[in-house]
């Protein structure tokens, strides 16, 4: 039956009298996304005081153990956008020069006296904190190692002032600490510790090695992760063929600094004009031109878009299962044995990359969450249900923002139990059992090894 309205409709789909809405809010658009705002977001300057939900919890739960995935912080470019003068920052840490940190001297003086540390094969002989008056390629910033100095500093409020997690007299054993092999993760973690432990101590600091940006350890051979990486590589890379405005401003800009499309691309312009962006500097010019922010805008909102994609087409979600599970089974038994009673481990800092605490977060099913940003924080919580001692819960925290409920395992749960928290077989097993599931396989290895139907 085709129903006539009486009324003239306009053109926003609405009936001048009724008001009833002609057209269902299912099939509008999304709304658009600020790229602006976004890089913003992700530079995580320095100014004022972060709120976090860290550390909340019922009076009658017990705080037993802390586990922190951290991305560091702010650096320098990775790539160079050829014949443009790269960005002029300087990586000498000074405390009078903004942003700084009350924290910053005392942190220069102990740094530069680091002999004590054990430190995991080639960890000892990089630098402790940056210290080049022009920035090295990836090396961290002021800006990063303020970054961390924070975050260390707001978890100490919470876990060490007001949850006793680390006593004055804390042992090496109660820590376990390990960082990829770049001096901008080492330095992150050690800025973190600085202002986090009760008492810096470097007798006390063993920090290990790990090799791997996915933290895999002993099981990084997964021929199907390798698969769906590629896969996922394929659909960026159709997605931005298909993007004309980004192809036409990658011309124009390849056209101002004189080289062919292809070696500008191959440059990855959008790490550079972040660090431009994100130290408040103008973008590189020649004598052809300058780029501006709409070249700025249409890469950085590609970028954007080739995250939503990702999230849709699920491949990249695959690769992260199997990427991440060594990292999350390792956090998890440990897990188990603090919740056995073990007090050995209570605190533990990871400290990774970008491509380190995504793949996590799409494995967890945390959807919602933003690309992590410079100095990103993803902590898992151990907690002791006072009333019933046997019982443990934990929350999931990114970013100081209580993301537990949104990971696969413990949505549902959520709408069943009036429990602020999610208990830790629920975690347990998903690791062990329910990431596999997709895979149609029981084991890591099985899931690694089985082709797709």
């Amino acid at each position: 039956v085709h129903l006539i309205p009486v009324n003239p409709i306009r053109e926003d789909g609405l009936n001048p009298k009724s008001r009833k809405r002609i057209m269902p809010d299912l099939l509008t658009e999304p709304p658009a996304i600020d790229p602006v705002y976004e890089a913003h977001v992700y530079c995580n300057i320095p100014t004022i005081a972060e709120r976090s939900m860290e550390g909340h919890a019922p009076h009658y739960f017990k705080l037993v153990s802390v586990q922190v995935l951290i991305r560091h912080g702010d650096r320098y470019p990775l790539y160079a956008i050829p014949k443009t003068k790269r960005p002029d920052i300087d990586c000498m840490l000074l405390p009078s020069r903004k942003p700084s940190h009350p924290q910053l001297e005392a942190f220069i003086k102990y740094m530069s006296k680091g002999s004590a540390a054990q430190m995991d094969g080639s960890l000892s002989s990089l630098p402790r904190y940056p210290s080049h008056s022009l920035c090295e390629m990836g090396e961290l910033t002021q800006t990063g190692v303020v970054q961390h100095l924070r975050n260390g500093q707001l978890l100490r409020e919470i876990y060490i002032n007001k949850h006793k997690l680390l006593l004055s007299d804390w042992t090496a054993k109660q820590l376990y600490l390990e960082t990829t092999g770049k001096s901008r993760t080492l330095q992150s973690a050690l800025a973190l510790l600085y202002t986090f432990l009760p008492d810096f101590d470097w007798k006390k600091i063993n920090m290990r090695h790990q090799w791997s940006t996915i933290f895999c350890s002993g099981s990084c051979d997964c021929p199907m992760r390798n698969h769906y990486l590629e896969e996922e590589q394929r659909r960026q890379y159709s997605l931005r063929v298909k993007n004309n405005d980004l192809e036409e401003i990658y011309v124009d800009m390849a056209k101002i600094v004189g080289i062919p499309t292809r070696q500008l691309r191959a440059s990855n312009p959008i790490d550079s004009l972040l660090c431009y962006f994100c130290h408040n500097i103008s973008f590189p010019c020649t004598k052809t031109g300058c780029i501006g922010m709409e070249h700025f805008k249409v890469i950085k909102r590609h970028q954007l878009e080739d995250e939503r994609e990702r999230q849709e087409k699920k491949l990249y979600f695959l690769y992260a299962l199997l990427a991440t599970h060594p990292l999350l089974n390792q956090t998890v038994n440990r897990l188990q044995r603090i919740a056995e009673g073990k007090k050995e481990e209570v605190f533990v800092l990871y400290s990774a990359h970008d491509v380190t605490l995504s793949p996590v977060l799409s494995a967890l099913g945390i959807t919602e969450a933003r690309f992590p940003r410079f100095a990103a924080r993803l902590v898992f919580e151990l907690w002791q249900d006072g009333k019933r001692p046997k019982e443990h819960f934990i929350r999931i925290l990114y970013n100081g923002a209580d993301v537990t409920f949104q990971t696969s395992f413990c949505k549902d749960y959520y709408k069943r139990s009036s429990k602020p928290m999610c208990p830790l077989e629920k975690f347990v097993n998903f690791v062990k059992r329910d990431m596999f599931l997709v895979f149609n396989s029981t084991s890591y290895y099985d899931a690694c090894r089985r082709r797709p139907l």
